[in-house]
C-alpha cells in the first residue's frame, strides 16, 4: 500500500529533532544565486523556467544557533560542497486493476487491502481469539479481543432443559389464557413453555390485516392441539422458555424460513453488497421457503450461497419428516453444541485462532470448519495440556478476568469506578469518580470520567450477559453537549455487539434508561449458586434483635 509521507520523514531522528544551521557568511553567496542551501528554512523564490519541486518547509524554529557562533563564523570556514539536485520523495504504488467479478464486493476488496499480509511469522493476526476449555461437567467458551475477555459462555451436559435456545420441538397446547394473550405449551421438558399471540404463525393474508381484525389467541389455538415450534429464549428463573411458530434454520451464509415468502438481507452490509446479493437471491431462493442473507455472506459467490441454502432445505425436510412421525411432545431438532454454534455465528477473518484443550471436541470442530470454511480450518488448534506448562485459561488470563467480572465493583483506567447491582426487576450501574481528580476543572473531569464509564459499561454488559431493563447513573454534567456526547459514546460502544439494545437520552437527573435483549442466564447465574443461609440477599437477620 502506498503511503504519502513527506520528505522530512526520511531524515534521521537527530536531524528531525534539531535543525541544521547554515552559519556561512552572507557575503560569500552571490546575489544572483537565490537557491536554498542545506538547513535554510525559508522557501526558495519562484524562478522562471525552474521546474524543480519546492523544498518542504520545516516546522522547526528558523534558527537555534548561539550568539557566540554568530560572532565567530571564521572558525568553521570550509569549502562548500557541490550541491546535489533536489529530488522529491516519491513512493511508487502498484495499483491493482479493479475486478469485474460480481462475486467480490467493493467492501470486501477494501477490507482485503486493509488486511493485506494478515500473518505474523506464519500466524494469523486477527482481533479475536476463542478459547474452549472442556471440563467433565461443563464446557467453557471464552472470547478474547486482544487480551481482554469480552464474552464467556458455559454449556453443561444437563442443559437439555435449560440451554435450549434454537431447538425445535413438537408441542401440545396445555391451556390458553385470553387475558394474557398467551398459551402454555408442553414440549417434553419439566416446565411448560410460553407461546404469545404475536408468535403464532398466521397466513400471509391474515398478517396483512389490521390488528383489530386479526383473530384472538383462543380462536387460533385450542387445548390439546399439536404444533411445531422453536425456542427463542431459554427458561430463566421461574419463567418458562419462549416459543415461536415462525421456525428458522440458520446456516453459515443464510437463514432458511420454511413455508414463507420472506426474503431479506442483513442491514449491516453496504449498499453495493446488498444490491449484488439481491440479484443472487432471485436465482437461489427456494420457491416454497424464504431466506435471509446473513452478514457473513459478504463477498461470497453465488455457488457458495446456493450450496448453503441447499443444505438448509435438506435439513428442514428431515425435520418435517421427523415431526410427522409421532403425536407426542418432544425434541425434533437440537442445535449444535455451544462450540459449534459459536463458530457458526462468529468465526470469520477477524479471528486469529480457536484453541481447544479437548481432543474429541477439537476433531469435531475442525471437521465442521473444514466443511463450511476451509480457508479458516488452519486456525483451529489443539491445546495439548500435557505439553503446555499452563492450562488454557491460565495461559490467557481468563480465570483472572472471570473473577473480576463476578465482582460488583469495576475500576476505570483513570481511577473512577462502576458499581453494578442486579435485582429481580432491573440492573443499576452507578458511576463514580473515585481516585480521578482531573487536572483542569470539574466539568471536564466529570465528562472524561463518564466517557470512560460508557465504554466500560458496554463491555461489562456484554461480558456479564446482563439483559432486561438497565439504569445507568452517570455523574451530573452541566453542559448539554457533554451529555449528548456521552450518550453517543454509549450507543457506539453497544453497537459493536450483535445483541439488540435500545438506549434513551440522558435525563435531567443524569440517568440513562436502556434495555438489552435477554436470551439466556447471565454470567453470575451460570458460575454461582445462591447462598442457602441468606438466600442470596447478602445479609443475615439477627433473630435476637427481633
Amino acid at each position: 500500500m502506498a503511503t504519502n509521507e513527506s520528505p522530512e520523514s526520511e531524515l534521521p531522528e537527530a536531524a528531525a529533532a534539531e535543525p541544521i544551521v547554515d552559519i556561512s557568511p552572507v557575503s560569500e553567496a552571490p546575489e544572483s544565486d537565490a537557491r536554498p542551501r542545506i538547513g535554510d528554512t525559508r522557501p526558495a523564490p519562484a524562478q522562471i523556467g525552474d521546474t524543480r519541486p519546492a523544498p518542504v518547509t520545516s516546522d522547526a524554529p528558523a534558527s537555534t544557533e548561539r550568539p557566540a557562533e554568530r560572532k565567530k563564523p571564521q572558525q568553521r570556514q570550509r569549502q562548500p560542497k557541490a550541491e546535489k539536485p533536489i529530488v522529491p520523495n516519491v513512493v511508487e504504488a502498484t495499483v491493482e486493476p479493479r475486478s469485474t467479478d460480481d462475486g467480490e464486493s467493493s467492501a470486501k476488496r477494501s477490507r482485503n487491502r486493509r488486511r493485506g499480509g494478515r500473518s505474523k511469522q506464519g500466524r494469523s493476526t486477527g482481533r479475536y481469539l476463542m478459547c474452549v476449555h472442556v471440563q467433565p461437567n461443563a464446557t467453557h467458551i471464552a472470547m478474547l479481543e486482544g487480551r481482554s475477555l469480552v464474552e464467556h459462555f458455559v454449556a453443561r451436559p444437563a442443559d437439555a432443559t435449560n440451554q435450549i435456545d434454537g431447538n425445535i420441538y413438537r408441542g401440545r397446547v396445555q391451556n390458553v389464557l385470553p387475558g394474557m394473550e398467551a398459551a402454555f405449551v408442553d414440549i417434553g421438558i419439566p416446565k411448560n413453555a410460553v407461546l404469545y399471540r404475536g408468535d403464532v404463525h398466521l397466513g400471509d393474508e391474515t398478517d396483512e390485516a389490521e390488528p383489530a381484525a386479526q383473530p384472538r389467541i383462543e380462536e387460533m389455538l385450542k387445548a390439546g392441539q399439536m404444533l411445531l415450534c422453536q425456542v427463542t429464549k431459554n427458561p430463566i428463573g421461574a419463567k418458562g422458555a419462549r416459543l415461536t411458530q415462525e421456525v428458522s434454520l440458520p446456516g453459515r451464509f443464510a437463514v432458511l424460513v420454511p413455508n414463507s415468502s420472506a426474503a431479506g438481507i442483513s442491514k449491516r452490509l453496504g449498499d453495493n453488497e446488498r444490491r449484488r446479493l439481491r440479484k443472487i437471491i432471485d436465482s437461489v431462493k427456494p420457491a416454497e421457503h424464504g431466506i435471509i442473507v446473513r452478514t457473513a455472506a459478504e463477498g461470497v459467490s453465488e455457488e457458495d450461497l446456493r450450496r448453503d441454502i441447499a443444505s438448509l432445505v435438506e435439513r428442514w425436510e428431515a425435520i418435517d419428516a421427523e415431526a410427522k412421525r409421532s403425536n407426542q411432545p418432544g425434541l425434533v431438532y437440537r442445535e449444535p453444541d455451544m462450540a459449534l454454534k459459536m463458530l457458526r455465528e462468529e468465526l470469520n477473518d477477524d479471528y486469529r485462532g480457536v484453541l481447544i484443550d479437548d481432543l474429541e471436541v477439537y476433531n469435531q470442530v475442525r471437521d465442521y470448519v473444514a466443511a463450511v470454511n476451509p480457508e479458516l480450518a488452519d486456525r483451529v488448534e489443539f491445546y495439548d495440556t500435557s505439553v503446555e506448562t499452563l492450562p488454557l485459561f491460565e495461559r490467557y488470563f481468563v480465570h483472572e478476568q472471570l473473577h473480576k467480572a463476578l465482582d460488583r465493583k469495576v475500576w476505570l483506567p483513570s481511577g473512577g469506578s462502576l458499581i453494578i447491582e442486579r435485582t429481580e426487576a432491573l440492573t443499576v450501574i452507578d458511576v463514580n469518580t473515585g481516585k480521578n481528580v482531573g487536572k483542569t476543572n470539574l466539568e471536564e473531569t466529570v465528562y472524561r470520567n463518564n466517557l470512560e464509564a460508557a465504554e466500560e459499561v458496554a463491555r461489562q454488559l456484554r461480558l456479564r450477559d446482563i439483559g432486561g431493563i438497565i439504569v445507568i447513573d452517570f455523574i451530573d454534567m452541566e453542559t448539554k453537549d457533554n451529555r449528548e456526547k456521552v450518550a453517543a459514546a454509549l450507543r457506539a460502544a453497544l453497537g459493536r455487539e450483535k445483541t439488540r439494545t435500545q438506549v434513551f437520552d440522558i435525563s435531567e437527573l443524569g440517568l440513562v434508561e436502556m434495555t438489552r435483549k435477554r436470551v439466556s442466564e447471565g454470567l453470575i447465574e451460570s458460575l454461582t449458586t445462591s447462598c442457602t443461609v441468606c438466600e442470596g440477599r447478602g445479609f443475615l437477620v439477627d433473630q435476637d434483635a427481633l
